[in-house]
């Protein structure tokens, strides 16, 4: 028997799947290990967080004009002189 004493959502989505969830008995999934080493994750943040400023840094300012120009050219969808 569902327990009808805790709230029910107020948004239609989560309203709907709780009704779902209370008429079929399901238990709510647990996260799934996605079998990623933590420590190598923590690395890879770490190094996702300076990357950036690491290219940017190394890039000539010719070099970063041209980015820019093929992004510009990208984004609004115009022909670059090449």
């Amino acid at each position: 028997m569902p327990d009808r004493s805790r709230k029910r959502p107020r948004d239609l989505n989560a309203l709907a799947a709780s009704i779902v969830q209370d008429a079929t008995d399901e238990d709510k999934p647990e996260p799934a290990d996605d079998g990623k080493d933590p420590a190598a994750v923590s690395l890879g943040r770490r190094g996702g967080l300076k990357g950036g400023k690491a290219r940017a840094a190394k890039l000539t300012p010719e070099q970063r004009s041209e980015i820019a120009r093929r992004a510009a050219a990208t984004r609004w969808g115009s022909v670059s002189n090449e």
